[in-house]
């Protein structure tokens, strides 16, 4: 592959040549311009000329990509992609389904099974469910319809009808509606009563119910507390005293016990801040109806070899493979060919992820409780479980969340990719993979600006030996990378210990860890070992749920943090997709200018207020683009075409708010400036950050607009203490 004049995002008009038929490996540090080669180059263009290929009436109905900025592009095949990050998954996603192996055990289940006719005698297997035909019971003659593949999913027809195919339903949790039982019912015990519902209910339990509600709620009978919770939704005939206002009056009130004011709420709840009032209350636990399977009870009567198809999910996939391999010699002869036909597609898909280590999985496996490595090796199985040749798979960074163990796992399915006559070319940072590449291409030296250049190329062995190349001595050894100094195994403990202990759950048995305080602590093991499940769902949600007083997770025992006052969690989670959010708005500087600009003469004389220069909301957005910069023109056949709004030029705000001005204090006489500051690179602008002072634009328009680093704004506009952070070469509009 060829490349010429490559200027997509901070390339410097690169000019490579890529070999094809091998794995081709791109380094270089973090910001350097790799993906911007290997996705925003090849895998768009490979891509793009695959589509057009197509006929017109077709690419209509596809979402096209623009032509990337590349001067000539020759011999690119057509490409796959294997993103960084693995999407969210939905809150019905299963490991079944994100891998499709749900798919083939549902037509399994519909077409083999042994069904049950509607007086609940069993019929065996037989052909005329595949063709179609009636067929009916042998003991009672009534005709059976046997489920089809649909009706057996849990995002259709095969749907709990209680928890609607999710497996959890939000109940009333009852330890929370007291939550100090020493207070009397008319000291507000009751929770619920005090927020959620008139105190009315209150005088209706004393006087027609005969609650005492003047004793500490601990001391009711076993009665009085049913009644209090679990009391009749009644009508009652009751005399009322209003204290705000002082009036008395008579009506008839629904006596609404503590569990159903709760229920009620929620049905009430329209928006995030009734639900926050609500939840509080509220805890997720299994449904009661199909007990988490997410399937409806037919959906569960249908059996291949003496199970259903909710208790063949239980199976981690490694016991799955082999039951199966048996199920055609379950069955009579002639139905043998299909079930053999079917068990390949499971088989087929399912070596793949025994292949990457995935075989302790089981299929009922919600999605969002996998790791990112997980769900990488998921993606990396789905991309690859076909056996093309000739086609371009670009890895973005496929390491990220294995375990070094693993890593012989994707190697050889890259391997097995160019066996099949396909190239490979992968975007990482992890040495040991990277030197596993035919070819290696090394992108800087810098991030930024200060990058986009191709600075080395060759072989594994002719990479290590350039004097140009930054990743050269970590290949060959010659450098290690250490940037702190460990604490002294004796003193780990000094300052205190957290304490973790828990009972099974997923793969992960009881725990009992501690973790020292003040100390950076590593968590580590080979991928799907338990590790984001003892942090992110033992750890993190035990120390929220004691820090805020409220009873810990089912499986979690105890938890013991002394002096742990708050917990920040950093995660996988991709940051977001409104194509209104920018750095400003993510590092909450676009609120801080808000707030500056509201403040201004021009503002409150206008009646601005902080909420009207949102981008989302705001009056002061631009009418044209809604606040997006931007504006999509439909070209017919032709991809959309994105150009700057004309009526904003990209500032994303109406010509009023260019109006607003800020008046320059004297500590900053140099911030008279309006027009856009020129682009400065972060290595050149740290020198002189201190002792110079900046122009600082005084509109908004021209401050989200600038091209300076995040960082000057930080130091001469939100007066904060100048931080570290690996953004801060980004300008507040990106």
């Amino acid at each position: 592959m060829e490349v010429r004049g490559a200027r997509v995002h901070n390339l410097k008009s690169v000019d490579v040549d890529i070999p094809l038929h091998r794995i081709v490996g791109v380094a270089g540090v973090s910001g350097s311009g790799k993906s911007s080669l290997a996705l925003g180059v090849l895998y768009a263009e490979g891509s793009r000329r695959y589509l057009e290929a197509l006929s017109t009436y077709t690419r209509r109905r596809m979402t096209q990509a623009a032509k990337a900025q590349v001067e000539d592009l020759r011999y690119v095949p057509a490409s796959l992609a294997l993103h960084q990050r693995p999407g969210v998954p939905g809150i019905r996603s299963t490991f079944g389904t994100s891998t499709e192996l749900l798919n083939s055990l549902r037509l399994m289940f519909s077409r083999l099974a042994h069904h049950r006719c509607p007086n609940g005698h069993t019929l065996e297997p037989t052909l005329e469910v595949a063709a179609e035909r009636p067929i009916f019971c042998p003991v009672c003659g009534e005709e059976v319809h046997a489920p089809g593949a649909e009706e057996l999913a849990f995002n259709s027809g095969g749907a709990c009808p209680r928890c609607e195919g999710t497996g959890t339903v939000r109940e009333v949790d009852e330890s929370t509606l007291v939550p100090d039982d020493s207070l009397t019912i008319d000291e507000g015990a009751v929770l619920p009563w005090q927020t959620l519902m008139w105190s009315l209910m209150k005088d209706i339990a004393r006087e027609k119910l005969g609650v005492r509600t003047d004793v500490p709620f601990r001391e009711l009978t076993d009665r009085e507390k049913e009644l209090v919770f679990h009391g009749p939704a009644e009508k009652h005939h009751l005399l009322y005293h209003n204290e705000k206002t002082n009036t008395a009056g008579e009506m008839d009130f629904t006596y609404y016990n503590a569990v159903y004011t709760v229920e009620n709420a929620l049905a009430k709840v329209k928006d995030e801040k009734g639900m926050k009032r609500v939840e509080r209350f509220l805890k997720i636990g299994p449904c009661p109806c199909c007990g988490g399977t997410r399937l409806s009870e037919r959906a569960r009567a249908p059996k291949v070899r003496g199970l259903s198809l909710d208790q063949v999910c239980k199976k981690p996939l490694s016991e799955l493979v082999e039951w199966v391999r048996g199920v055609p010699d379950s069955l009579p002869e002639e139905m043998r060919p299909m079930a053999e036909s079917i068990g390949e597609s499971f088989q087929t898909v399912a070596k793949r992820l025994m292949d990457l280590g995935l075989g302790y999985l089981t299929l009922d496996r919600a999605s969002s409780t996998l790791s990112t490595g997980e769900r990488q090796r998921m993606q990396l199985a789905r991309a690859v479980r076909n056996r093309t040749t000739g086609v371009l798979y670009v890895l973005d960074e496929p390491s990220i969340g294995l375990h070094p163990a693993n890593n012989e796992g994707l190697i050889g399915v890259m391997e097995d990719l160019i066996a099949d006559g396909n190239s490979v070319v992968l975007v990482d940072h992890d040495t040991h993979i990277l030197s596993r590449a035919d070819w290696l291409i090394e992108l800087g030296p810098e991030a930024g600006a200060g990058g986009g250049r191709v600075i080395a190329q060759g072989t594994v062995e002719e990479v290590e030996q350039d004097p140009a190349s930054r990743i050269g001595p970590f290949l060959s050894g010659r450098e290690r990378v250490q940037v702190r100094t460990p604490v002294p195994g004796e003193h780990l403990f000094d300052l205190g210990a957290i304490t973790l202990e828990t009972g099974p759950i997923h793969t992960v048995k009881p725990l009992q860890v501690r973790f020292p305080k003040g100390r950076l602590t590593a968590v580590t093991g080979v991928s799907g070992s338990g590790k984001t499940t003892m942090v992110l769902e033992s750890l993190v949600p035990g120390l929220e749920a004691s820090i805020a007083g409220s009873p810990l997770p089912a499986h979690v025992k105890r938890v013991e943090a002394p002096g742990i006052r708050q917990v920040k969690l950093i995660d996988a989670t991709p940051i977001g997709i409104n194509v209104r959010s920018t750095v400003a708005t993510y590092a909450n500087v676009h609120d801080e200018l808000r707030k500056i600009y509201a403040k201004t003469p021009d503002a409150k004389a206008g009646g601005w207020k902080a909420g009207d220069f949102s981008y989302n909301t705001g009056r002061l957005r631009c009418p044209t683009c809604d606040g997006t910069g931007s504006i999509s023109l439909d070209v017919q056949f032709l991809p959309d075409v994105d150009i700057p709004c004309p009526d904003c030029g990209g500032s994303r705000y109406a010509k009023d708010a260019s109006l607003i001005r800020r008046i320059p204090k004297k500590a900053d006489t140099h911030s008279q400036n309006t027009a856009p500051a020129p682009p400065i690179a972060t290595a050149e602008a740290t020198p002189v950050i201190f002792p110079v002072p900046i122009a600082v634009p005084n509109d908004i328009h021209t401050v989200l607009n600038c091209e300076r680093p995040l960082f000057l704004f930080f130091r001469v506009l939100l007066k904060r203490k100048l931080k570290s952070l690996n953004c801060m070469n980004l300008s507040l509009k990106v």
